[in-house]
């Protein structure tokens, strides 16, 4: 591991100045990803701020109904909190599908959003990656693509955002709160990830020094009736090959609302529009679902070894909306 120098933050104003002042400096939270990536070369930092101590880990709720999350708060207790479990259970559910007990009780609701990819290639730095080295190329492109995009892609990368968190995030139209050099910003999740496009070194719009501190939960009525579903190659401990967060509300067998969005399929997580659009106001029929599923996966594009993530991304989803209508209507 190349050398570094650990500092506590004593406050985030003080830490931001510290990191944006640093060139190769970075926050340490949870460290669950950053860490191992020290260790395989991905990421070299010579000077990392410790965040763990600042007051950023309390779930607060509004007069508004607005619920705000602090960027400290770990994923376990997010998952556990009975505001999250009655009002927005996708996200519990997301949560509760990622990684294992010990990891949720260390990894943070900051660190989660800023995970970078679980690509091979981009964590074997024997190998081209545009991600980690730009220029270099994309291995993924005519190698083991088995888990990679099929929407958003580009040729400088194909590698998939690997958060359940962030998906459930985007379903529920959250807000990201960061503090920066110039003060604070607020980031609608959708706006926060980014395509690969041509700078795939980019995985979002922060920039250096910039501190996640908050995530706002609007008061959806939608979200207290979603869920989230996770298709994997084992039970526990693997990443997604597909993921689906939705929430549903169905009034009179019509859709009234629905939010949508998919993981394991793009470089961010997806935000389903095509299909959103296509459900409102549609009836509340399989039938109806799966022109959903169909519009919203008419432009993925395979790689050699991935086709197999088109039906299942549509079949994931049309069984998705299809329970939670069953639900609605009980």
């Amino acid at each position: 591991m190349t050398p570094f120098d650990y500092e506590r933050a004593t406050d985030a104003s003080s830490a931001v100045t510290r990191v944006a002042s640093h060139p190769n400096a970075a926050f340490l939270g949870g460290g669950t990803n950053l860490v191992d990536h020290m260790r395989l070369g991905v990421a070299h930092p010579d000077l990392l701020v410790d965040v763990t101590r600042l007051p950023l880990a309390s779930i607060d709720v509004s007069s508004d109904g607005l619920v705000r999350i602090g960027a400290g708060v770990r994923n376990s207790d997010l998952a556990a909190n009975r505001v999250i479990r009655e009002r927005y259970p996708v996200l519990s559910q997301a949560l509760l599908a990622g990684a294992s007990g010990q990891l949720r009780n260390l990894a943070t609701t900051g660190g989660n959003l800023l995970q970078r990819t679980r690509c091979a290639y981009f964590q074997d730095t024997t190998v081209p990656c545009n991600k980690r080295s730009p220029g270099t190329g994309c291995s993924a492109l005519d190698g083991h693509n088995r888990d990679h995009a099929i929407l958003g892609a580009s040729q400088q990368c194909v590698a998939v955002n690997p958060s359940d968190m962030a998906v459930a995030l985007t379903a529920l139209d959250a807000t990201i709160v960061v503090l920066g050099p110039q003060g604070e910003r607020r980031i609608p999740i959708a706006d926060f990830h980014r395509l690969p496009g041509d700078a795939p070194e980019r995985d979002t719009v922060l920039r250096h020094g910039d501190l996640i501190i908050a995530v706002e939960l609007p008061a959806l009525r939608v979200a207290a009736h979603s869920a989230y579903y996770k298709v994997r190659d084992r039970a526990s401990y693997a990443f997604a090959l597909i993921s689906v967060a939705v929430a549903l509300q169905v009034a009179d067998g019509r859709v009234e609302d629905v939010r949508i969005a998919l993981g394991g399929v793009a470089h961010k997580p997806w935000r389903a529009l095509r299909a959103e659009a296509s459900l409102r106001g549609a009836a509340a029929t399989d039938e109806s679902f799966g022109r959903a599923a169909e519009a919203e996966l008419a432009d993925a594009k395979p790689l050699k070894h991935n086709a197999f993530k088109i039906p299942l991304a549509r079949n994931t989803l049309r069984m998705m909306l299809r329970n939670l209508a069953a639900g609605a209507r009980s």
